[in-house]
């Protein structure tokens, strides 16, 4: 065992990790994991601080509750936190119930992984009419974020959904697949009974570019055509390609894949036809929202939105034709990306979204490096990329982190109870990781309690989300 690390600091150095979803929680582990640790040449103690009762951040708030993918990662996250070496606290908001100052007070670094939760804003006239809605925020409705209203009004026939990413198809798959698919999922008993009397009809997807452009994936795209009574509906004027398009097609199996299966879709489409379905899916390319507007029979209200055709100037860029095509719906969905908030006594790039930094390492006004203050996630480079990629990020910033250790600002009072005592002490209701086992365990069992009651129809419902944060917070405490 050497050294310097030793002999200036012989107690572990005590981290906070502020977010805990998965781009915490990997930090988290690349931390504990890291060749200083096993070494022997520094010791950490991690506490990981959760604004939710619960953990698993976007993995639990922000990813489509059919998605083939949710239980693997979560299961990852879960082997994480159990292992004991990492210590978490939900139910406790940065900037509200502790303050930077009380993070430098007990932790010798801070690292924050507070992700992206709004919506990007979209500036085109009627934005702001009734019926126009952030695809971030349905998704926090649907997924049964305990900061969201219960209800959410689905009353539209016809809906538009603007973006060609991986949200745009969740958000347009969950308007579109009937409500009964999702009961083998954990979506909340709120979000089934209205999904379930949603007179949905048609829901068209509109995307700037062309095919082989899109930004989502070929197990999104894929996951559409699962849907039971709802056809796939393309369109040939749609299917454009220029010299980037083709470069893209031959060198990347992704977008060979994708393009691939839309035109095979396109063909398919266009065979004999058997009975159509009760609902369907429109996705449209070479569409660039100009305006929505309402109209006479409903002032103020979203009745139909106003597309300019675009089209492929050879780089894989688009231009417009100066024709334009109206589509008449009821209800408009942005998903074109989502954005970063600001965080308290931190610059804040509000362009980007992010907290301005260098590899992690977050910058004041002047652009030097905070000492002992560390980002990661998509509040460190935006929200770009898969879960997977923030593995990445979380590996560069605890690069910095260790590089640091022996410059970081030492923590006035490193003893792991004294962030309890002062949580106490200001009567907030803080969770911890076996209170999430017994929530675990009692949405499991009100999955079970209603398949037994249901067993006649043959459904077996794995879990049932708790919504109301007072219920998440007694069950985690009680």
């Amino acid at each position: 065992m050497s050294n310097s690390a030793e002999s200036t600091s012989p107690r572990p150095l005590r981290v906070a990790i502020v977010g805990a979803g998965p781009a915490g929680v990997y930090a988290a582990d690349i931390l504990t994991k890291s060749n200083e640790v096993k070494d022997g040449d520094v010791q950490v103690s991690i506490d990981l601080f959760e604004a939710y009762p619960a953990p698993y951040g976007l993995i639990r708030y922000g990813v489509a509750p059919d998605h083939p993918r949710i239980k693997g990662i979560v299961n990852a996250l879960h082997k994480v936190l159990d292992r004991g070496d990492i210590r978490f606290l939900g139910n406790v908001t940065y900037g509200r119930d502790l303050t930077l100052h009380d993070f430098r007070a007990f932790y010798d670094a801070v690292i924050f992984s507070t992700g992206a939760i709004k919506d990007a804003d979209l500036d085109i006239p009627g934005i702001g009419l009734e019926g126009s809605f952030g695809g971030a925020d349905f998704v926090s409705w649907y997924d049964g974020h305990p900061d969201v209203p219960r209800e959410w009004p689905l009353e539209a026939k016809e809906i538009a959904v603007i973006g060609n990413g991986n949200v745009a198809l969740d958000v347009a798959r969950m308007l579109v697949k009937h409500a009964d698919e999702l009961l083998v999922t954990e979506i909340p008993d709120n979000v089934y009974r209205a999904l379930k009397d949603s007179p949905v009809t048609d829901v068209h997807v509109f995307g700037r570019r062309g095919p082989a452009q899109v930004k989502f994936t070929p197990l999104e795209l894929r996951e559409l055509s699962h849907a039971k009574d709802v056809d796939i509906v393309l369109y040939p004027e749609d299917f454009e390609f220029d010299e980037a398009s083709d470069e893209a097609i031959r060198s990347n199996n992704q977008i060979r894949t994708m393009v691939n299966t839309l035109t095979n879709w396109l063909v398919e489409e266009h065979a004999e036809a058997e009975e159509p379905s009760s609902r369907r899916l429109h996705l449209h390319f070479l569409h660039s929202p100009v305006e929505i507007h309402d109209d006479a029979a409903n002032p103020g209200k979203v009745a139909g939105i106003k597309f300019e055709r675009m089209q492929l100037d050879g780089t894989g860029n688009v231009k417009g034709t100066g024709e334009f095509l109206d589509y008449p719906v009821q209800a408009v969905y942005r998903a074109i990306g989502y954005h970063g908030s600001p965080l308290d006594e931190l610059e804040y790039d509000a362009r980007r979204g992010v907290v301005p930094n260098e590899g992690g390492r977050v910058l004041d006004a002047e652009g030097n490096a905070v000492p002992g203050i560390y980002a990661t996630g998509w509040i460190k480079r935006g929200p770009v990329g898969l879960i997977g990629h923030t593995k990445g990020d979380a590996l560069e910033t605890i690069g910095f982190l260790l590089e640091d250790r022996l410059t970081l600002p030492p923590a006035q009072n490193p003893d792991p109870q004294a962030i309890i005592d002062l949580l106490q002490e200001r009567g907030i209701e803080y969770t911890t990781w076996e209170g999430w086992i017994k929530l675990d365990a009692h949405e499991l069992a009100l999955g079970a309690e209603w398949s037994e009651a249901q067993s006649a129809i043959g459904i077996e419902r794995e879990r049932i989300k708790v919504v109301p944060r007072e219920d998440m917070i007694e069950i985690s405490r009680g």
